[in-house]
């Protein structure tokens, strides 16, 4: 039985179907800023969590980066090997709530996942998963949906149900996925609980996407 977190893939191979990306083909500025000011393209061994169409790992690795870029969703993967193929061998399938994984990192990266995880048990695998990947001096740029004041939750039993959502292309039925936006303080005691120490925070965007995210540059607590 799949995990509601998976709805994703559904919605990918459905748009995928139509001859269309979900998401706009636009990296994040964030991720880049923080890449560039924290690591090195000869050494730096990086990780993406939750690449999708690989809006921010086309950017990086073009840029010389050694990314390792992941995502719970085979559609997803396999869309950016077909788009990508040059950097075919930088992508593959990793579910960091419940895959191995025995590789360590100087940087980890996620855009828009953990809003996505609804479960605290989830969420804290998220946080686990990160903190145990990371080099004894590796940091970790962690981005979710939010203004930092509200919060809510969608009902994960709804998850893979067609839902009609706005799309560049018009009204599209696809299948519905989670969403838990969390105010600075949860947010904040979450990784406090899961040993990560933030050093950096604020809000930014990721244009057309997403108006509002906050995000943290974390290292092990």
């Amino acid at each position: 039985m799949r995990k509601y977190y998976e709805a994703y893939d559904d919605r990918y191979r459905q748009i995928h179907a139509r001859g269309q990306r979900w998401t706009a083909d636009v990296s994040t500025p964030v991720v880049m800023k923080a890449i560039q000011e924290n690591c090195c393209k000869d050494s730096s061994r990086i990780l993406e969590i939750g690449c999708g169409e690989g809006r921010d790992a086309r950017v990086i690795l073009e840029a010389g980066y050694n990314l390792n870029a992941t995502d719970i969703s085979e559609e997803a993967i396999s869309f950016c090997k077909k788009t990508m193929p040059r950097f075919a061998g930088s992508f593959r399938v990793l579910d960091c709530i419940n895959g191995n994984h025995d590789i360590k990192y100087d940087f980890i990266y996620s855009v828009a996942v953990i809003h996505m995880l609804v479960d605290d048990a989830d969420r804290n695998a998220f946080y686990s998963f990160i903190r145990d990947h990371l080099t004894s001096d590796g940091l970790a740029l962690i981005c979710t949906m939010g203004d930092g004041e509200s919060e809510f939750c969608t009902d994960s039993s709804q998850a893979f149900e067609l839902k009609e959502r706005n799309h560049v292309s018009g009204k599209v039925m696809v299948a519905g996925t989670t969403c838990r936006m969390v105010s600075w303080p949860t947010f904040l005691q979450e990784l406090s609980r899961a040993g990560l120490e933030v050093i950096e925070k604020g809000l930014t965007s990721a244009m057309p996407d997403f108006d509002s995210l906050m995000y943290v540059l974390v290292r092990k607590a």
